[in-house]
């Protein structure tokens, strides 16, 4: 005879799947995207000059060496920010770039946040079609 597995136990409470909110931790209803601060780029930087040093010790030293680019700039970073039904911001804030300093979601500020976002990008005009060959019309 064998023994059966037991049943795990049912967790107090039922965590939520997915993103939560950085106010209070339930479940996300927004996002949107801020630059990182000075502290979260140093640890990314961080991260990716040990990432390449890895990749570096471990190349074959028959072939080229690996070209990786520049290093990231904290132009070219950005994090996510989820905020819960309670802790959102608008709709419209939410589709722009924050700045490494906004405090979003700050429950004093809502649905707004501290900061001024940057400029949402230009859409790029059509290309103007390819003339018609002579003749055509």
């Amino acid at each position: 005879m064998t023994e059966a597995p037991a049943p795990d136990a049912a967790p107090d409470t039922a965590q939520p799947t997915g993103p939560t909110c950085n106010a209070c931790g339930s479940r996300a209803a927004v996002q949107w995207r801020r630059r990182l601060t000075d502290a979260e780029f140093a640890a990314h930087l961080a991260l990716e000059q040990q990432r390449r040093d890895e990749r570096l010790r471990l190349a074959d030293p028959q072939q080229p060496a690996p070209d990786f680019g520049p290093l990231p700039t904290p132009a070219d970073c950005i994090t996510p920010i989820f905020g819960c039904a309670t802790h959102a911001i608008n709709a419209d804030a939410a589709a722009l770039v924050h700045q490494k300093t906004c405090t979003a979601p700050d429950p004093a500020r809502l649905p707004g946040c501290n900061c001024t976002p940057e400029p949402a990008p230009q859409p790029t005009p059509d290309p103007e079609p390819a003339p018609l060959p002579p003749g055509w019309s």
